[in-house]
C-alpha cells in the first residue's frame, strides 16, 4: 500500500514538471536564445526566360543564300539574319518598271492625240462660222435672183458638212480624253505594282527585329524557305524575367509590382533589381525541376519577375534566386 503511494506521488510530481516546463518553454527558450523572429521574406528559385520570336519568311518562297549566324550569336536590331535568292523577284520589278515607263509613254502619246483633237475642234468652229456667214449670204442673193438657187444648195450643202465635220471631231475629243485617263490608271498601276515588288523583295531579307540572342537556328544554307517554315527564333534581352513558385501560404502574402532582389549563380556578388508582374490566380502542382528553400508542398502558385538587363548579361536558362518580402496577409 505504501509503495502504490509513492509510486502515485512520482507519477503526480512528473506530470506537475512537466507541466512547469510546457508553461515556462517559451519563457526559458527567450532568455537562452532570445525572442523568435518571424519569417519576413522568402527565397525563391527558377530561371532566367525572355521573350522569344519565331522568325520566317512571308510572301516569299526561294533557296536559302545567307544565313550568317549560329546559335547563341548576339545580334543588333535590324541585323541580316538570313536572305533568299531573289532574283525572280528582282526580274520580276525590272519588267514591271518597264511596262511604267510604257505607260508614261502612253499618255504622252494620248494627250498629244487630245491636243491634236482640240485643235481640230477650233478650226471646224472656224470654217462652220465662214460657212454660215456664206449660206448666209447664198440665202440673201437667192431670194433677189442675183445668184442660182444651185448656189445657195451648194453653200448650204458646206455648211451641213462643215458642221457635221466639227461634231466628229468633238467626238474625237471625248475620246483622246478617255485614252488621257486610262493611260494615267494605268500609271498608277504600273507603280502600285511595282511598290508591290518592292515589299516583296523586302521580305527576301530576313532582319533582327530587335537586339536579341539566337535561341535556335532551325535551317540551313541551300534549304527552300517558304512562308511559315521557322528559320530562327531570337530571344529578346530587353524584356526577360524569372518565372518562379511561391508556396500556398505564402501567396498571400506578395503584391503585384513589389520590388524583388535576384542573384544569379553566374553572377553571384551582383544583386539584380526585379518586379512581380504577374501571380497566376491558379494552384498548381509543384513541378519537379523546381527546387524551393521551403519545404516541398503540394501546391504551388506560378509567379513573374520582371528584371532590368540593361546590359544584356543575363541569359535564358540562367538559374537564379530571389529574395520576396512578405506583407502581412490583407496588406
Amino acid at each position: 500500500m505504501r509503495r502504490n503511494r509513492r509510486l502515485a506521488g512520482g507519477v503526480a510530481i512528473i506530470v506537475a514538471m512537466a507541466g512547469l516546463g510546457f508553461w515556462y518553454r517559451q519563457p526559458l527558450q527567450n532568455a537562452l536564445f532570445g525572442p523568435s523572429l518571424a519569417v519576413d521574406h522568402i527565397t525563391i528559385s527558377g530561371n532566367i526566360e525572355a521573350h522569344q520570336s519565331v522568325l520566317s519568311f512571308t510572301q516569299v518562297q526561294a533557296p536559302i543564300i545567307e544565313l550568317p549566324f549560329d546559335e547563341g550569336a548576339r545580334v543588333e536590331a535590324g541585323t541580316v539574319l538570313a536572305r533568299i535568292d531573289d532574283r525572280l523577284y528582282r526580274q520580276q520589278l525590272a519588267i514591271d518598271h518597264t511596262n511604267l515607263n510604257v505607260a508614261i509613254a502612253q499618255v504622252s502619246v494620248n494627250q498629244s492625240n487630245l491636243s491634236a483633237a482640240q485643235h481640230s475642234v477650233v478650226s471646224d468652229t472656224f470654217d462652220l462660222a465662214e460657212k454660215q456667214r456664206d449660206f448666209a449670204r447664198a440665202e440673201t442673193l437667192a431670194k433677189s435672183d442675183v445668184v442660182s438657187q444651185q448656189t445657195r444648195d451648194l453653200a448650204l450643202t458646206a455648211q451641213q458638212q462643215s458642221s457635221a465635220l466639227l461634231a466628229h471631231d468633238q467626238a474625237l475629243v471625248g475620246v483622246a480624253e478617255a485614252n488621257v485617263r486610262l493611260a494615267t490608271e494605268s500609271v498608277a498601276t504600273a507603280e502600285a505594282r511595282i511598290k508591290l515588288d518592292e515589299m516583296t523583295l523586302a521580305y527576301a531579307t530576313l532582319r533582327a527585329p530587335f537586339t536579341g540572342v539566337v535561341a535556335v537556328r532551325e535551317a540551313e544554307l541551300g534549304q527552300l524557305a517558304a512562308p511559315g517554315v521557322a528559320i530562327l527564333t531570337l530571344d529578346d534581352l530587353d524584356h526577360i524575367w524569372l518565372r518562379a513558385y511561391v508556396n500556398g501560404p505564402d501567396i498571400g502574402k506578395v503584391r503585384l509590382g513589389e520590388a524583388v532582389d535576384v542573384v544569379t549563380d553566374t553572377y553571384p556578388a551582383k544583386i539584380y533589381k526585379g518586379r512581380i508582374s504577374f501571380i497566376s490566380p491558379q494552384a498548381e502542382f509543384t513541378p519537379k525541376t523546381v527546387e524551393t528553400h521551403a519545404e516541398r508542398i503540394t501546391l504551388v502558385y506560378r509567379i513573374r519577375i520582371e528584371i532590368d538587363n540593361p546590359t544584356h548579361e543575363l541569359l535564358p536558362g540562367m538559374p537564379a534566386d530571389a529574395t520576396i518580402s512578405l506583407l502581412a496577409s490583407g496588406q
